[in-house]
């Protein structure tokens, strides 16, 4: 048999039901322990141990020990790019899709790794590039004289972002909009931003991510958001009474 890309390996790998639920749970960002996968997974805390070493081995996640305790999290980015991809792929199909009473939420805006997805990620990036705040330039897109402005008046120091080694700004394709919303080291910048700024919070457990009524239109008049996605109806908000 001809030997080529390990393809096959890493499907199997991902295509496991239970090592599937563990990957797409540290989706979210967040480092999990042996025993919260083993409830993600719906398995025993034994067999989670089985499925992460192989994980692991894999080159698909990482763990640290700290004190009693052993966390794991997704190897690097380009492993959430892949997760995400993948959901991108059974979203053209229905019958592979599972649904549920957050779907709608989910929809709404996530956290893909570090970066925001969903309604309203798609959004912002659509926003970003109509007004030029981001353009394609030699090295793929990059922020402009305007938009390093604007990114740096809300608080992104950009010359912190050069010097990081991911690609400052790169394209993930979005499962549930199926169009590219914005990843790399200014899509996880501004997540966090959003979050300090107490514009959103991410709902415990979940990787949902809430914005205020506050928040939501503030991030649509900074970075030029379509009035289509702003007047949508968002899902309930746990910040308004």
């Amino acid at each position: 048999m001809k030997m080529g890309p390990r393809i096959a390996d890493v499907a199997a790998l991902i295509g496991d039901p239970a090592r599937a639920n563990m990957l797409c749970a540290l989706l979210g960002g967040a480092a999990l322990t042996a025993t919260e996968l083993a409830l993600e997974a719906g398995v025993t805390k034994q067999t989670a141990s089985s499925h992460l070493a192989r994980l692991r081995d894999g080159r698909l996640i990482k763990d640290e020990k700290q004190g009693r305790h052993r966390y794991f999290a997704l190897a690097d980015p380009e492993v959430a790019r892949l997760l995400e991809m993948l959901m991108g792929v059974c979203a053209r199909n229905p019958t592979l899709v599972r649904t549920g009473p957050a779907e709608p939420a989910l929809r709404r805006a996530r956290v893909c790794y570090d970066h925001l997805a969903g309604d309203l990620g798609v959004a912002l990036y659509e926003g970003l590039l109509a007004r030029e705040f981001i353009a394609p330039g030699g090295a793929g897109l990059a922020p402009t004289r305007e938009g390093s402005d604007v990114l740096a008046r809300f608080g992104i120091d950009m010359h912190v972002l050069a010097r990081s080694p991911r690609p400052l700004c790169r394209l993930c394709l979005d499962w549930s909009v199926r169009r590219q919303h914005l990843a790399g080291a200014l899509g996880a910048a501004l997540l966090a931003r959003i979050f300090e700024r107490g514009w959103a919070m991410r709902k415990r457990g979940s990787r949902i991510v809430l914005f205020t009524k506050q928040g939501e239109a503030a991030l649509c008049k900074t970075f030029g958001i379509p009035t289509l996605v702003r007047d949508a109806q968002p899902p309930r908000d746990p910040f308004q009474t």
